[in-house]
């Protein structure tokens, strides 16, 4: 009888192996919000996780890492391998001919982002100043969130729409500040301001400084 060979489909193992990362994160986020940074350990987190320790370390290498993975995945608000640029969201604010509505589109989306990511955020910019490992984290989340408003700026820029004189360098760091987190740690989590009232004031401050 001729043998015959079975095609071997890779998938299925794929989809196992993007659940269990999921299934880190995920108990990563748990616990790192309920316990703090410092006092989880990563064998807590496998164990919240149905895994071994040893899978997280090869698959992440550092808990400062599982801690970025954590922010990437809050962040974009699932786990599929799409940067937030590439995102239809932010498709739709390129589409959208009039720059003070793109601003507009911008705020929101970004108010909806921070509270999604606001704890995790906020637990590696104050962590590093207890725990070495997270600083090039917080340091990454800066200049990936600088890189992005860079590439936003300069397309408001090209719209012909802003301000007369004002400059990439002038656009980038006005959107950049209010990307930082905490603004929302003072007005929503601190001042209880509801998340659409932070929306608008996001909104104003932002085309006050760029629009005519």
């Amino acid at each position: 009888m001729t043998k015959v060979k079975r095609h071997y489909d890779a998938s299925k193992r794929r989809q196992q192996a993007r659940a269990r990362r999921l299934a880190v994160v995920l108990a990563a986020r748990d616990l790192f919000e309920r316990d703090g940074f410092r006092p989880t350990t990563i064998a807590a987190i496998a164990a919240h996780a149905g895994v071994s320790a040893e899978s997280i370390y090869k698959g992440f290498g550092t808990k400062a890492a599982l801690a970025k993975a954590v922010f990437d995945l809050v962040i974009a608000g699932d786990d599929a391998p799409v940067p937030v640029a590439e995102r239809p969201a932010m498709q739709w604010v390129r589409d959208e001919p009039d720059v003070r509505r793109k601003i507009t589109m911008h705020a929101e989306g970004l108010a909806q982002r921070q509270a999604r990511s606001a704890r995790v955020q906020i637990l590696i910019r104050d962590g590093r100043h207890v725990d070495d490992s997270l600083a090039p984290i917080w340091a990454k989340l800066n200049a990936e969130g600088l890189a992005g408003m860079t590439m936003l700026g300069r397309h408001l820029l090209q719209t012909g729409q802003l301000r007369d004189g004002i400059g990439l360098g002038e656009v980038r760091d006005v959107l950049w500040n209010y990307l930082a987190i905490d603004s929302y740690e003072r007005l929503v989590l601190t001042r209880g301001w509801p998340l659409e009232r932070y929306s608008r004031w996001l909104t104003h401050a932002i085309t006050r400084a760029l629009c005519p």
